[in-house]
């Protein structure tokens, strides 16, 4: 520590001379987070978690009285302060705090900045956006000087598991490329720092919750990031944990609190059982081990009832939507952290950005299960989540019946319908995010076991039907997996994207079948982004008959109309239409929107398993 000189010093913007004070040196934790803060925020209360070695023997104060302190907690740890500041009259600039022991002043200067983020201009993700589900890691290897970090644990390798070199830059050279193709938001998982020494390279193991990991990037590059997706109109969504960290985290060499993750006399896992949340019939034991027990023996479960970690997590996630100026939030694992912790978190999140989009992922059964995480679902639980939409894996669930299994009184086509008609469970059915796949999931093409056809009825439905859609990168050119291997078959890299003689970015790239279903895909897609009826409209279905599924989407004026007729059975068909009247009524004709062709509207033939997609003309 640099001792021994005084310091005569303006105080930060305050307008008071501080003069005649001595201080025996700066102040120099190990870590300060938040690192920054912004002055204008909606709630004017910031608390710093200050970790250096017996800092709670420490009194502080603030040398700029537009700074107030207003609670300054130790834990059983001396080793940590946590300092919560009021900025009500705050400027920007740096805030000189005073630490004070045994007769000697060492100071602290926290930095306060202007905000650039005008919550009221923010849109956030909508039912008119597409997002494009990215694994940073398996995407684009755009700087190959990152590939492997001297003092990380886990270099680059052709391991399935390992760390394939993909990163932030590669995103970034192929905006161009999704612009194109036709979606208008990413969703990237995580790229914060996982310095873990075995499959570090999927993000859900965090060590360090203010750091791009270093072989996706830096922080100013991910900011940067962002501000080239919005250039090209695309929106970022941020994929965070509450749950769990990596059991590398620098808080476990030195744990805030006892009580920051659940601790066991043995190890202790999940049983994965949403339902015990809401079941009234639940015991404690069960509710316990579902919220409490941990992931897995590497990612120790966070205690987000100790009051600290409840606001550095809410805090954390503020400070990257103010600092990257962020369109949305996916939640990791959203059913298992403390359910009155979720609730507060979307309050302050959503109070601070009224127009953010958060989903949270809910890998769960049942619709009832299902909605009961989100907002205002109507049910007697007594909770208020306040979470606007989840993941919709019962939709899911649904496709993949309706495509794959016989017809039956509630199976095949039946269970899409089934499915739609349980939306009165939730206040807002259109918030859910759809998807046909994901990183967690077999691929949609051996989903559909290879079938071209099934595969572009699919995206047909995906596209066509409420919520927001989700693509998994690759779906486009009907990337395949295996996911008996392992996990690492299910994020393979994107050819084209780590050099070789295949780059299926480019049209020249890719087979015919591959281009087949990218043009089905951007055509779709681009076709979309300018129907209201598809994106605004209203949503109407008819109960399956014979494997046939029809529905409509529509504006309540009957000036734009989509109509989608959905074969699920393996054998060509021909229908009659005069029971879907009630909205064939207003119009005298249709196009087939991705092959051009007119329609007659009294009867259609299908081939097997063909959806087509017409507009009403």
């Amino acid at each position: 520590m640099f001792l021994g000189i005084a310091y005569l010093f303006q105080s930060c913007n305050s307008g008071e001379s501080l003069t005649n004070i001595e201080f025996d040196g700066n102040l120099a934790p190990e870590h300060v987070e938040p690192m920054f803060w912004w002055v204008g925020m909606k709630n004017p209360e910031v608390e710093l978690m200050i970790h250096q070695k017996n800092i709670a023997t420490y009194a502080v104060t603030s040398a700029d009285s537009r700074v107030k302190i207003i609670a300054d907690k130790n834990s059983d740890n001396p080793n940590y302060k946590f300092v919560k500041l009021n900025l009500t009259n705050a400027v920007a600039g740096k805030v000189p705090l005073i630490f004070e022991k045994d007769g000697k002043k060492f100071k602290l200067e926290y930095e306060l900045r202007e905000r650039h983020l005008n919550p009221k201009e923010m849109t956030g993700i909508s039912p008119k956006d597409v997002i494009y589900l990215i694994f940073p890691d398996r995407f684009v290897n755009g700087d190959t000087t990152n590939d492997s970090i001297e003092g990380m644990q886990e270099a680059k390798s052709d391991e399935s598991l390992g760390r394939h070199g993909g990163d932030l830059q590669g995103i970034i050279n192929k905006f161009d490329y999704l612009a194109d193709l036709g979606v208008t938001a990413v969703w990237l998982n995580p790229e914060i720092e996982n310095d873990q020494p075995h499959e570090s390279y999927h993000g859900y193991a965090a060590t360090d919750f203010y750091k791009i990991d270093r072989r996706f990037g830096t922080n100013d590059l991910y900011k940067k990031m962002v501000e080239k997706a919005h250039e090209k109109d695309i929106k970022v969504i941020k994929d965070i944990v509450h749950n769990h960290i990596g059991d590398q985290h620098w808080w476990m060499k030195d744990l805030p609190t006892e009580t920051w993750i659940h601790q066991f006399d043995t190890f202790t896992k999940t049983t994965y059982r949403a339902p015990t949340l809401f079941d009234p019939y639940a015991s404690d034991y069960d509710k316990m081990r579902m919220s409490d027990g941990w992931f897995d023996t590497h990612m120790p479960d966070l205690n987000q009832q100790d009051e600290h970690l409840a606001t550095y997590l809410i805090q954390n996630n503020i400070w990257w939507i103010e600092f990257a100026g962020l369109d949305g939030f996916r939640v990791d694992t959203y059913a298992y952290p403390d359910k009155d912790f979720t609730s507060k978190w979307c309050k302050a999140i959503l109070d601070e950005y009224p127009n953010f989009k958060i989903f949270g992922e809910t890998w769960v059964h049942g619709v009832v299960t299902q909605a009961f995480f989100t907002d205002e679902n109507g049910m007697n639980s007594g909770h208020d989540t306040n979470l606007p939409g989840v993941t919709d894996f019962q939709l899911y669930y649904a496709i993949n019946d309706a495509l794959n299994n016989p017809q039956g009184w509630t199976d095949g086509a039946a269970r899409i319908y089934y499915t739609l008609a349980k939306d009165i469970a939730y206040k807002y059915p259109s918030n859910n995010v759809t998807f046909l796949d994901n990183h967690d999931l077999a691929r949609l093409a051996t989903g559909m076991g290879n079938n071209p056809t099934k595969v572009k009825s699919a995206l047909s439905f995906l596209l066509t039907t409420r919520g927001t859609p989700m693509l998994y990168y690759g779906t486009e050119i009907m990337m395949n997996s295996d996911g008996e291997k392992d996990h690492g078959y299910l994020r393979q890299n994107f050819p084209g994207g780590f050099g070789g003689t295949v780059d299926k970015f480019s049209e020249s790239g890719r087979n015919e079948t591959e281009k087949d279903i990218f043009n089905h895909t951007k055509t779709l897609l681009n076709y979309r982004k300018n129907s209201k009826a598809l994106t605004e409209g209203k949503l109407v279905q008819f109960v399956p008959e014979n494997g046939v599924y029809v529905y409509f989407r529509y504006l309540e004026d009957n000036s734009k109309s989509v109509m989608i007729v959905m074969n699920t059975h393996a054998e060509s068909t021909t229908i009659q239409t005069n029971r879907f009247d009630e909205q064939l009524k207003h119009y005298q004709s249709g196009s087939d929107i991705l092959t051009g062709e007119s329609v007659e509207l009294s009867s259609m033939s299908l081939g097997s398993y063909e959806t087509k997609v017409i507009e009403l003309k």
